[in-house]
């Protein structure tokens, strides 16, 4: 199973690729004054060069767009190179919204972050950096829970009093992760295993032994379930439920939709709107601690 931009990026490597030959065959991909022996895939000075050749034609295209504010802005320490590109590259895909629920479809029953014994057949790749990444995803989505629960934001749902005992930790992790171990024992705590789920809209405050997705070291994001004992919703999880049933509401209004599909679109409307009525009258507050989880 992979995601979209994946196949994507495989199929337009394949009608790139001679018949036969490697997705990233060094015939094919190398600059033409470089030397490539016969059924090789591109080495890494192709590969940086061809980072740099990308690099210079976006911002070449922006600017005859006229974005330049989306050019790729001269860098000061230099070259990007394979490490940078992987850098950046991690970053965006676990920073994306919906990022960490892309690597869950994208690497299967791995745990979100990958398992250790993937990611050390990466040998300081990309699978590494992902985990240092996600790992600063999750201490970042407890400080932003820690900041959210201090400003009065309400939380609702079977798991949200142990977002609330779990927030407070997050301030011991501004600036601290820097290498892999540091985040594979952050991504192997259990008690700080939070992780917000932008297609549902709620979070995931994963216990392996109520969990509703499977029962192994990390939560399967893309298939939450709304029974699931270890869901969570704050309020800006409601408002984003409230927004999606008003764009679903006017939609199945429209003429030109067949009545099965605005029904159905109305219904999952009404569902949305439950949902958000439900966490208006459940929520609690961070100083309440004598409520009980619903």
């Amino acid at each position: 199973m992979a995601i979209p931009p994946v196949i994507t990026a495989i199929r337009v490597l394949e009608m790139i690729a001679s018949d036969g030959g490697l997705l990233f065959d060094a015939a094919v991909h190398a600059f033409k004054n470089a030397p490539a022996a016969p059924a090789a895939s591109i080495g890494r000075n192709g590969l940086r060069g061809r980072i740099e050749a990308f690099a210079t034609w976006a911002s070449a295209l922006t600017r005859r767009l006229g974005h330049d504010q989306e050019a790729v802005p001269d860098d000061p320490y230099g070259a990007i190179g394979l490490a940078r590109f992987r850098r950046t590259l991690a970053w965006h895909i676990t920073r994306r919204p919906g990022g960490l629920v892309e690597l869950a479809i994208q690497y299967g029953n791995m745990r979100t972050a990958m398992s250790a014994g993937y990611a050390s057949r990466g040998r300081d790749g990309i699978h590494e950096l992902l985990d240092i990444e996600t790992a600063r995803a999750t201490a970042d989505t407890l400080t932003a829970l820690h900041d959210d629960l201090a400003h009065w934001v309400g939380i609702s749902r079977p798991a949200a009093r142990r977002a609330i005992h779990t927030a407070p930790q997050a301030p011991t992790f501004t600036g601290s992760i820097r290498t892999h171990r540091q985040a594979f024992n952050i991504l192997g705590n259990p008690a700080l295993t939070v992780y917000d789920n932008s297609r549902p809209l709620l979070m995931c405050v994963y216990n392996r032994d109520r969990a509703l997705c499977h029962r192994l070291d990390a939560p399967r994001l893309d298939r939450c379930r709304p029974s699931c004992a270890n869901i969570a919703r704050t309020d800006h999880h409601t408002a984003g439920l409230l927004a999606q049933a008003e764009a679903l509401e006017k939609q199945s209004g429209s003429q030109s939709l067949p009545g099965p599909l605005a029904e159905r679109l109305a219904r999952r409307a009404r569902q949305l709107c439950e949902l958000a009525d439900r966490h208006e009258h459940d929520r609690i507050h961070y100083q309440e601690p004598h409520t009980t989880e619903q």
